[in-house]
């Protein structure tokens, strides 16, 4: 008899789709139903001896853009300054990793001064033009590395200018120089994608569900830098970068193929293709 279930025979553990963590309830919570059978405030919140998953979710977030959140959670504990966190599909990105791909030198300066791990990412973002090129001689072709989110290298060193009216003359000098020498390279600048014109795009965006439970599916929205990304229902999405004819990959991770059907000019459902699963869900309107 035929399989119509929409899974492949490893994906048995739907949840895992994403690869989050499975988060405990509430410290508030787990107390409350503690005391009221007697038992004695827990002292811990479920994840200890690790540090709680929205706490390193936060300091990778918030070093994007808010230093003062960022302060407040690595004074008082620096290790968090070398904080990981995977958004979906191995897209990995640290907290200093986030500062660096959005340009904010001042809070990579901070978590460096706290102990974080920088990255030819975060020295392209300084204009460490030295540092960067040093890199490049040593072990060439390592600028066709990309960053989070499948950022290059070259867009990384343009993203230090954001700040260039807190920079002196000499590190704008420098940013430039480097921004130039990978531009030289002709390869700094990560893959080249497909254009997906605004017609495909809105083709695309919608809810595609595939099991019965209120969160059994993903949303395709447009994400910051208007591209279609892909996540969870009512969650954060990864941006698709288009391969082919109606095919993408997931937010700089080679491995995670995502295809949609189409039938009578309308998407139909989407797949995705990971190494240890295959999953189909079927759009629907909600």
């Amino acid at each position: 008899m035929k399989d119509l279930h929409p899974f492949s025979r490893r994906t048995i553990l739907k949840s895992s789709v994403f690869g989050l963590l499975t988060v405990s309830a509430p410290l508030s919570l787990i107390t409350a139903r503690s005391e009221a059978k007697g038992f004695p405030r827990p002292l811990t919140n479920g994840h200890f001896p690790n540090i709680d998953p929205e706490i390193v979710s936060s300091i990778v977030g918030s070093s994007q853009s808010n230093l003062e959140k960022v302060k407040s959670l690595v004074d008082p504990r620096p290790e968090l300054a070398r904080a990981v966190w995977e958004w979906r599909f191995g897209d990995w990105e640290s907290a200093i990793g986030a500062a660096s791909h959005v340009g904010r030198r001042d809070i990579a300066l901070y978590l460096m001064e706290k102990g974080a791990r920088p990255t030819m990412f975060t020295f392209a973002m300084l204009g460490a033009y030295e540092v960067v090129k040093s890199m490049v001689e040593y072990a060439p072709g390592i600028q066709q590395t990309m960053g989070p989110h499948g950022i290059s290298l070259l867009q990384h060193a343009k993203a230090g200018s954001r700040m260039q009216d807190d920079m002196t003359t000499k590190e704008k000098d420098d940013l430039k120089r480097l921004t130039d020498y990978l531009e030289g390279l002709g390869d700094a600048d990560g893959p080249t994608y497909l254009e997906v014109s605004d017609a495909e795009k809105e083709l695309y965006l919608g809810t595609y569900k595939y099991g019965s439970g209120e969160k059994e599916g993903f949303s395709i929205q447009l994400n910051m830098r208007k591209m279609i990304a892909l996540g969870p229902i009512g969650g954060f999405g990864g941006g698709l970068y288009k391969t082919g004819d109606r095919e993408f990959v997931y937010n700089g991770t080679p491995s995670v193929k995502v295809t949609f059907a189409v039938k009578n000019d309308k998407v139909k459902s989407l797949t995705i293709r990971e190494p240890d699963l295959t999953i189909t869900a079927e759009k629907v309107d909600l």
